[in-house]
């Protein structure tokens, strides 16, 4: 008698770490449904995927993606294609009636229905359980939902929702469970970080969920990511100052430096007080390495404010810089300014910030040359070991490459010094395996 496998299942997660995270937490609820996950789509009789909507770009791959599993199950290579996610929670009818052959589309906060189309029992119990797709050694850690900041060229508020702070106890604990599953560094991640406890009391709470987190035995190094400019809560500088498990190490998007510019962007805030609020952060954590990403080509950007842009990069020397191109999107209060700029010029003005930001990046990597550094290894790739200092993120920034020593092992820290350099690489030597 033949007997019958449940399906094999494949995940693909696009775009950004939000959706990282919300794919493992999925990933979560099918292992403990004993589902059968395969990691490669080639294996699978079902594809889920996790669409990104955020700019023209990331739709732009999210469709590919689409269409490829679509091709993948007219040739009978797949029984079942679902999709999820911000596409497709902004454009469902659109999706729907353009690629039909999709088995079923769900939104951003269908978790539960997405469990259940696939045939397992959605377990609310387990929402901080996750299978994690990251290296074992770091995870993402999902603070908040959903955003309430009224850029006028963001479309996740359409997509995501209202600010949702997750509860503190819940946090805690899901960092509890990273650690105890070998997690040592958690990257904080929502919308907005800085907002934190604003949608339950009316206080900017984030301070105490970082000194929450530093409390978790285990985690050794704590990163912040996305923190908004505007009313910053300069308390959690304290808690940079105070705690080691703090990475020396901020994600703030400014996007802007000029006052037309960010008024019509609708950021709340100036390029005066952008500057005094990066001073304080300098002043207060004098190693912080700062991390920002800028968009040039927004519809009112003169040739002026752009020169302010590239005036300010040069000025404050970010540690890490990224640029985007704008993005005309449906439905955000910048749609109706249209898209003036050619394309060419968009290019041009990001092409001239990252020359610039690569200049800016070679002079500090040979500054570090023969400095000793605390490294975690993330990878073994050819003759080195690939890791990052407590100033890189992983996928964004920069990397270490040690040349391999004895007994040096992925997940584990480690003493070096540093002997070369690139434009956005170090090269070093192993003294020492930290832990």
């Amino acid at each position: 008698m033949k007997r019958n496998h449940p399906p094999k299942i494949n995940v693909i997660a696009l775009g950004c770490s939000k959706n990282v995270v919300g794919s493992e937490v999925l990933l979560g609820q099918l292992v403990r449904g004993k589902a059968r996950i395969v990691d490669d789509v080639n294996d699978a009789d079902i594809a889920v995927i996790n669409t990104c909507g955020f700019i023209e770009a990331a739709k732009q791959e999210s469709i590919d993606a689409i269409m490829e599993a679509i091709e993948r199950k007219k040739e009978g290579k797949l029984k079942k294609v679902v999709v999820m996610g911000c596409l497709s929670e902004r454009f469902a009818k659109e999706l729907a009636s353009e690629m039909p052959t999709v088995d079923a589309y769900f939104g951003s906060h269908h978790l539960d229905q997405v469990v259940r189309e696939l045939g397992i029992d959605f377990r609310v119990e387990l929402l901080g359980e996750r299978r994690l797709t990251t290296p074992s050694h770091y995870a993402y850690l999902k603070i908040s939902e959903g955003c309430d900041n009224p850029c006028s060229f963001c479309a996740i508020p359409l997509m995501r929702g209202k600010h949702v702070s997750k509860p503190l106890e819940r946090i805690v604990q899901e960092a509890r469970l990273l650690a105890a599953q070998g997690v040592k560094e958690l990257i904080i991640i929502g919308q907005d970080t800085t907002y934190y406890g604003l949608d339950v009391d009316g206080q900017r709470r984030l301070d105490g969920v970082l000194r929450e987190l530093t409390q978790v035995d285990g985690i050794e190094w704590i990163r912040l990511m996305y923190a908004y400019p505007t009313k910053f809560p300069t308390e959690i500088l304290q808690v940079f100052r105070n705690s080691p498990k703090m990475c020396r190490y901020l994600d703030m998007p400014v996007q802007h430096v000029a006052d037309e510019v960010l008024k019509s962007m609708r950021r709340g805030i100036t390029g005066r007080t952008t500057r005094e609020l990066l001073r304080t952060v300098k002043s207060s954590v004098p190693d912080i390495a700062l991390r920002t990403t800028l968009i040039v080509g927004y519809p009112n950007e003169s040739e002026d404010d752009f020169r302010q842009l590239y005036d300010f990069v040069e000025e404050m020397k970010f540690h890490r810089l990224g640029v985007f191109t704008y993005s005309q999107e449906e439905g955000t209060t910048a749609f109706d300014l249209g898209d003036p700029i050619p394309k060419e010029l968009k290019d041009e003005r990001l092409g001239r910030i990252m020359e610039l930001q690569q200049q800016i990046s070679e002079a500090r990597n040979e500054s570090l040359v023969g400095k000793e550094l605390k490294v975690l290894i993330d990878r073994s790739e050819g003759d080195f070991m690939v890791a990052r200092t407590e100033w890189d993120a992983p996928e964004i920034d920069q990397e270490v490459f040690v040349r391999s020593s004895p007994g040096l092992k992925v997940g584990s820290f480690a003493r070096v010094k540093v002997t070369e350099f690139a434009e956005y690489d170090l090269y070093a030597n192993c003294l020492e395996q930290v832990s």
